[in-house]
């Protein structure tokens, strides 16, 4: 048996596995953490030695954790946080019992988020939310690398897993509602209270960037043909604005209209297959902490409430 001697662990040493591990490769943890490939390299050669064992599996297209190295991580996790837990309360911060740290997909920053963390300032002002935006992949290896406690995660159909690690997340479903498309107000589109799939045809698009279940993200799904992409942009208030700006089309939840800009209208489709997107609610299957319960509680009602106004007026011709 392999002789485990994690005597001389640095903290340092932990938080680059931690990193590396969320985000899957070595050269997006250095990016993260500021540190050079080779010194995240340093950091995980030395934790590896003192397990005795090798804890991240090396791939082409990035690394997974190996069972040592699961082990090492649900270890490594509480050890840091912890510390991190400490850090709060010398500083002043709410302890651990009343922190949430939630992760999201990035159109649910733009109204769910900023929603929920109104109504929770009203309803449990001490409970204190840590928050950051990600990618479904990356949010759900920051689940599983302990760094986060929930995450909101987009799924398109056909709907899967967010990964396929064991155990399985616990995964709940908040909402489920169709893709609505952003046009611009001046455009003959914009004239009527919705969209016909086939006037789709031709269109131009603002596209997001390529994700791991939906590669042209602004583009209506199914189109029979090459869509034209006139721009590409990660923001959504860029894309919107682009639309407002008249360069193009893009898709948008259906929430997305109490958060259009002047000269943008969010119109639901018709003529063919809706297309659903589905919010998911993700975390660790443990028992959740009373902080994460009542969090949870108040996405739950968010996401129930849209809040849209009615349809606004399309401009007269």
């Amino acid at each position: 048996m392999p002789v485990m001697d994690f005597t001389d662990v640095s903290l340092t040493a932990l938080r680059v596995f931690r990193a590396v591990a969320e985000q899957g490769t070595f050269t997006a943890a250095a990016a993260s953490l500021g540190y050079t490939q080779s010194a995240v390299s340093r950091q995980i050669a030395a934790i590896e030695r003192a397990a005795g064992a090798e804890l991240l599996e090396r791939r082409r297209e990035g690394v997974r954790l190996t069972p040592a190295g699961r082990i090492v991580m649900r270890r490594a996790t509480v050890v840091l946080d912890e510390i991190d837990a400490t850090a709060r309360e010398l500083s002043g911060l709410p302890g651990q019992a009343g922190t949430v740290r939630l992760g999201w997909f990035p159109s649910a920053g733009a109204v769910l988020v900023p929603r929920a963390l109104a109504a929770l300032r009203r309803t449990d002002p001490g409970l204190h939310v840590v928050g950051r935006e990600g990618g479904t992949p990356a949010l759900a290896r920051a689940l599983r690398a302990g760094s986060l406690d929930l995450a909101l995660l987009a799924s398109a159909p056909p709907f899967r897993p967010p990964d396929t690690e064991s155990p399985p997340l616990r995964l709940q479903t908040l909402t489920e509602r169709a893709l609505h498309v952003a046009v611009p107000a001046a455009h003959a589109l914009a004239r009527a209270d919705f969209v016909d799939v086939a006037d789709l045809r031709g269109q131009r698009w603002i596209a997001g960037s390529s994700s791991g279940e939906d590669h042209v993200m602004g583009v209506w799904p199914g189109l029979d043909e090459r869509p034209e992409i006139a721009h590409t942009a990660r923001d959504w208030l860029a894309k919107l604005q682009l639309v407002a700006a008249g360069c193009g089309l893009t898709t948008v939840p259906a929430g997305f209209t109490v958060v259009a800009p002047p000269g943008v209208r969010v119109l639901p489709v018709r003529g063919g297959p809706q297309e659903q997107r589905r919010l998911l609610l993700a975390r660790l299957p443990h028992p959740p902490t009373e902080a994460v319960t009542r969090l949870t509680a108040v996405l739950r009602a968010a996401a129930l409430d849209t809040g849209e106004p009615a349809p606004t007026p399309p401009p007269r011709p």
